[in-house]
């Protein structure tokens, strides 16, 4: 069974949809949307600041979300954080993609439909513009998003939705 605690005596509101998985940790000021999945060893972490997850995330294993004073953390609908990455007191419109290991830092944006690469570092405050690529350490543009990058964005998000659902229905049975 999953973590999950107050702080402040501000207890998570997740959906009854949304798959927590067993190893996660999820604390404080934090709502999260239906049919999204926290996955294993991730840490969804709002003690000084709010987390909001929208409706169809997937949070993948080994993530880490907090916040920070000034920023708090807003996750949009149908966003895909891939394994390991940091999102720390940023915001990630909908339909956006970071990849594995990707860190995303205070302040920063990442619009609808972009893409962060895996290993990617967004420094604070950066804005990241709808429908771009950005690589690298520190991350910079590189492209826009084409047709190949939206198949996969498309092919991922959905599916890592039935996947939560299917995990969540096997828990249940246990």
């Amino acid at each position: 069974m999953a973590t999950i605690l107050p702080y402040r005596g501000i207890l998570p509101k997740i959906d009854d949809s949304t798959f927590v998985a067993a190893t996660a940790v999820i604390t404080g000021d934090v709502e999260i949307g239906p049919d999204s999945g926290i996955w294993y060893g991730c840490v969804v972490r709002g003690d000084v600041n709010g987390i909001r997850i929208g409706a169809g995330v997937n949070i993948q294993d080994g993530t880490i979300v907090h916040v920070s004073r000034p920023f708090g953390t807003i996750i949009g609908d149908r966003v895909t954080i891939g394994h390991m990455a940091l999102i720390h007191a940023c915001t990630l419109h909908a339909d956006s993609f970071i990849g594995m290991k990707a860190c995303v830092m205070d302040g920063a944006v990442v619009e609808q439909g972009a893409l962060v690469a895996a290993g990617a570092l967004v420094t604070p405050g950066k804005h990241i513009p709808a429908g771009q690529m950005w690589a690298g350490s520190p991350a910079r543009y590189v492209r826009d998003v084409n047709a190949q990058d939206r198949e996969m964005m498309a092919y991922i998000q959905p599916n890592y939705v039935q996947l939560a659902k299917e995990y969540k229905k096997t828990e249940s049975e246990l």
